[in-house]
């Protein structure tokens, strides 16, 4: 198994650039998890708010990480002075400090996270009658509430970062929590600290599944863009996250579908007959457009006709007590 290269910190930096708990150890991530830390005595007692928001949902890469953090009414303002804001305005170091500053405070609030991982994504989407990402955004956070409920907190509000419109999510979410309090609104980490907190966890979470990888596939290290269409897609959207150095192996980029090196990695890493890594969501349009063009036709078939074509009448009694079918040809 291959695992992307990351670089190392020394001196006071290893503590902050530390993995996040919330990630799965150094296994490859093949299945959704959730992570919960402790909930602290205090929020067994006390009136409680919730802040929702989730990482990674354009991208073709890696999973959807949905993030809570949830603290007493009263430690919000705390929060505010800490400098939970807006996230995504936020460098990734200083991301990463401020999760280190939520694991440090965990005798006043707690978070989780919900790590959707690319095939359950991909598996739900590409079902005969879809499940598609609003639907298991929604129920990532329906899991993640109902799991602090289970731990006795009394949730009096939650803040909610919209997926989709927002009054038919409120609305949705207030038939399924009658005893809580519902605030869905667009950008709502830049508005509420308890959804920023929440932010926070789940986009730290998503780098650092992303940053570790663990390939169980061959992978191609030499998937690179060149430098001039990585700076032309930075300057056309400041948003993505656009690296030009290319010292580090396997070169994802920034995981959009518009960013030249995740599509040269895409390209170099499709196999005709396998596909791609686990990391990509081949529900995606981007995924299917290269797999259409580029990989070889399977026929798929529901009767005996390869095998009645090989052995004609004679077909062997081995292959008749075994109950053995021909299910494609190439």
């Amino acid at each position: 198994m291959a695992k992307r290269a990351r670089k190392e910190s020394t001196g006071e930096e290893d503590q902050v650039h530390a993995l996040p708990p919330s990630m799965n150890g150094d296994q490859p991530l093949q299945t959704s998890y959730s992570y919960h830390s402790n909930v602290p005595d205090i929020l067994l007692d006390s009136k409680v708010i919730m802040g929702v928001d989730e990482a990674g949902r354009g991208p073709v890469l890696g999973p959807l990480v949905y993030g809570i953090a949830y603290c007493s009414v009263d430690y919000e303002d705390t929060l505010k002075e800490a400098g939970f804001a807006d996230s995504k305005a936020l460098t990734a170091q200083s991301r990463q400090s401020l999760l280190h500053k939520l694991i440090s405070l965990s005798d006043q609030l707690s978070w989780s996270v919900r790590v959707m991982a690319p095939q359950d994504i991909s598996a739900g989407m590409l079902k005969k009658v879809p499940y598609n990402l609003n639907a298991q955004s929604h129920d990532a956070t329906f899991s993640l509430i109902t799991d602090v409920l289970s731990k006795g907190v009394q949730l009096e509000h939650v803040y909610v970062d919209t997926v989709g419109p927002a009054k038919s999510y409120q609305s949705k979410l207030e038939v399924a929590f009658p005893n809580i309090g519902f605030t869905v609104a667009s950008k709502a980490d830049s508005l509420f600290p308890i959804v920023s907190a929440a932010s926070i966890a789940a986009k730290v979470t998503r780098d650092a599944i992303i940053d570790n990888w663990t390939f169980v596939e061959p992978i191609n290290t030499n998937s690179y863009a060149s430098a001039s269409s990585s700076k032309k897609l930075k300057s056309e959207n400041s948003s993505i996250d656009v690296s030009e150095d290319h010292d580090q192996p396997m070169k994802l980029g920034s995981g959009y579908p518009g960013d030249p090196n995740t599509v040269a990695w895409l390209k170099n890493n499709l196999d005709s007959v396998f596909g791609l890594p686990q990391l990509a969501r081949f529900s995606w349009s981007t995924v299917k457009n290269l797999l259409e063009s580029n990989s070889h036709c399977v026929n798929w078939m529901d009767d005996n006709e390869n095998v009645f074509k090989t052995y004609g009448n004679n077909e062997p009694s081995s292959i008749k007590k075994l109950g053995v079918q021909s299910i494609s040809s190439m």
